[in-house]
């Protein structure tokens, strides 16, 4: 009886093995390429918006026949992984992806602090990793040599240029030279663009009067935003996340704050419209894309991705759809399912016309050269009020 057990087990054993080493070879008829999003967690939003692009865009690419290479048309198999809002979970999706699944390269994650240990994965496993959404500058450097990583490439610009539009939009269009700023000191995204905007602000005549902090998952806001108050601010930056900002601005509202807030691109999900409400109208913030500004291309983009899914994309989507452009122009030029291949035709695009405009990769960097937008909230709707250039 113990023996037929012992046999059982090891011929279970025997089969799984089996069907693990088999799911880990290439399909020889399919190029197969892996989303990291964050569909539960903090921040389901942006893990659906990411999730819906990249599907819709998979089957625009499948619909056609596949990626023509050679004289042979390869379907794309889309392999989605859930990282929860959780840096440890990014990671070993990433490897998931990597060592089991055997993809060619990786999309997402989106936002930076879970961006960044996947990234180190894919670097040291030299397998391409494009964040559509991740903007801090840490993302695509080494973190023990501070030089640009060869297989990290990103669709958004980065933080300091986010950072000085916000800065010099606040004193040269809207003319207020007080600024408090309200951030998340444990992010690396929302600590990087409250730092530039400080450095910026001042250098070019603005004061800022209060830099006040909070820890990820925090509720209350009062104690920092009652110095804020005393500051006596004419307006107040917050470079936090759609789920963040509509409780800061009910809760400085009820304390009896009346100045206006300017915010970032992680502002821009229409979560934060149904959150915020009336709270938010006639506020500004920094984004990637303008959905009512937008060229014959984007408008295609904009028609399919409502009649697909019912709504307007956010710029998450538009950018997880420019980095799926990326990559399959990068895997025509390389001319074969290859890694490495794919990486040095992705490291050697001039440029790139996606949905969220123009873009430009500089040698040896894969942080692009691209402009941003900034949009004002009016009567419940994202609308564009002005393009600002690198």
């Amino acid at each position: 009886m113990k023996k037929s057990v012992i046999l059982c087990l090891a011929i279970t054993l025997l089969i799984s093995t089996v069907f693990l080493i088999s799911c880990s070879k290439n399909d020889p008829n399919t190029i197969k390429i892996g989303v990291i999003a964050e569909l539960t967690g903090d921040v389901p939003a942006v893990g659906t918006s990411c999730k819906n692009a990249a599907e819709m865009a998979v089957a625009e690419i499948n619909k056609d026949g596949g990626i023509q290479l050679a004289d042979k048309k390869y379907k794309v198999d889309l392999i989605i992984e859930d990282n929860a809002g959780k840096a440890d979970q990014a990671a070993s999706s990433a490897q998931k992806l990597i060592t089991q699944k055997n993809v060619v390269a990786i999309v997402g994650p989106n936002v930076s602090r879970y961006t960044m240990p996947a990234a180190e994965i894919a670097e040291s496993s030299k397998v391409v990793l494009i964040t559509p959404w991740s903007t801090a500058p840490k993302v695509s450097l080494d973190s023990k040599t501070n030089a640009s990583k060869k297989y990290v490439f990103r669709a958004c610009f980065i933080d300091p240029f986010q950072g000085r539009v916000v800065a010099k939009f606040t004193l040269d269009n809207l003319k207020l030279k007080k600024a408090a700023v309200l951030y998340d000191v444990a992010s690396e995204y929302n600590k990087g663009i409250a730092e530039i905007f400080k450095e910026v602000y001042e250098k070019n005549g603005g004061k800022v009067v209060a830099f006040e902090t909070y820890t990820t998952n925090d509720k209350d806001f009062s104690s920092q935003l009652t110095k804020i108050k005393k500051a006596a601010p004419q307006i107040i930056f917050l470079p936090n996340y759609y789920s963040e900002v509509p409780l800061q601005i009910q809760q400085a509202k009820r304390l009896g704050i009346n100045v206006p807030f300017i915010g970032s691109d992680s502002w821009g999900s229409e979560e934060l419209l149904k959150l915020c409400g009336k709270d938010c109208n006639d506020y500004y913030f920094s984004t990637h894309y303008a959905a009512d500004a937008a060229t014959p291309a984007t408008k295609k983009f904009i028609e399919s991705y409502k009649a697909k899914y019912g709504s307007t994309p956010d710029d998450v989507a538009a950018l997880t759809y420019d980095s799926f452009g990326l990559l399959l122009q990068a895997i025509k030029t390389a001319g074969k399912n290859d890694r490495q291949a794919l990486r040095d035709a992705l490291a050697k695009i001039p440029q790139y016309d996606g949905v969220t405009g123009s873009m430009q990769f500089k040698e040896g960097s894969g942080d692009p050269i691209k402009s941003a937008v900034i949009l004002k909230i009016k009567d419940g709707k994202f609308v564009w009020f002005a393009n600002a250039k690198p």
